[in-house]
């Protein structure tokens, strides 16, 4: 079964077809710029421009950055507010074709970490955080996702904290890393106050650049670079994909596979 993963970005959208048994990307990824605005109709064309680079796909999954509850966005940080409450399982199994998975960005990206990255074998609360376009979250306790978190929305000094540490607002300020690592260091300790979590995993396209700010951050919990770096949310999609083909799973309780043939003969 080949399986396409794809990850929608607040700057791009990219996928490729997953080995989801090794982790790896089976071809070379293709991306395209993200709509602006990010409204649905879109979005939507940006996906289907991507799945249509690829041949001989079976199924999608597809990551979304915001909560998603049983295929339908609920909330759009970072996209168009047109998305919320859309039916994004719905609507891109249809115009994709494909049986199609849609779950949430942070927790794609945790999910292909926890399996095949920085957090294989580990117990306890783990926790992703995305440093990028927003701050996201996935959080995983023995392995396990607690989907839908939305932490990088919690309130820093009066502040919504992806408006205060996210990669998007040190580009945006020019901030230098010893100005910006505070911030960083600030929103990961109230972390640590409200969850204790055994190891935090960076990622987002700043963890390749972890040697410039890890040494300035001055935390208790651990702290690891993301090892799948920019393709961790399209493996993610596409093993959330593959368990939702085999039946709902603790993995992935706020994503739903729709079948586009299925939705056809229902009309």
């Amino acid at each position: 079964m080949t399986i396409l993963g794809i990850d929608i970005g607040g700057s791009g959208v990219k996928g490729a077809p997953v080995d989801t048994v090794r982790g790896e990307l089976l071809e070379e990824r293709f991306r395209v710029p993200t709509p602006q605005p990010a409204d649905v109709d879109s979005v939507v064309e940006a996906v289907a421009e991507v799945a249509g680079k690829f041949h001989g796909i079976e199924r999608v999954g597809i990551t979304f950055p915001g909560v998603v509850v049983d295929g339908v966005t609920r909330s759009a940080a970072n996209v168009d507010k047109s998305w919320v409450d859309a039916p994004a399982a719905k609507l891109f199994a249809e115009r994709l074709g494909l049986p199609a998975t849609v779950l949430n960005d942070a927790d794609a990206a945790g999910a292909a970490e926890v399996a095949f990255g920085a957090g294989r074998d580990q117990s306890g609360l783990i926790m992703m955080v995305t440093l990028g376009t927003g701050i996201g979250t996935a959080l995983f306790l023995d392995g396990v996702l607690i989907p839908n978190t939305e932490l990088g929305h919690l309130e820093i000094d009066g502040r919504d904290a992806e408006l205060l540490a996210s990669d998007r607002v040190r580009e945006a300020d020019e901030l230098s890393w010893e100005q910006w690592a505070p911030r960083v260091e600030r929103y990961l300790r109230h972390v640590e106050m409200l969850l204790s979590p055994r190891l935090f995993i960076i990622g987002g396209g700043v963890s390749k650049k972890s040697e410039k700010f890890f040494p300035l951050l001055d935390i208790r919990t651990p702290i690891v670079a993301a090892t799948l770096l920019n393709n961790a949310g399209i493996i993610g999609a596409a093993v959330s994909a593959e368990q939702a083909a085999a039946g709902p799973g603790p993995q992935d309780p706020g994503a739903i596979e729709v079948d586009a043939a299925a939705q056809a003969e229902r009309g």
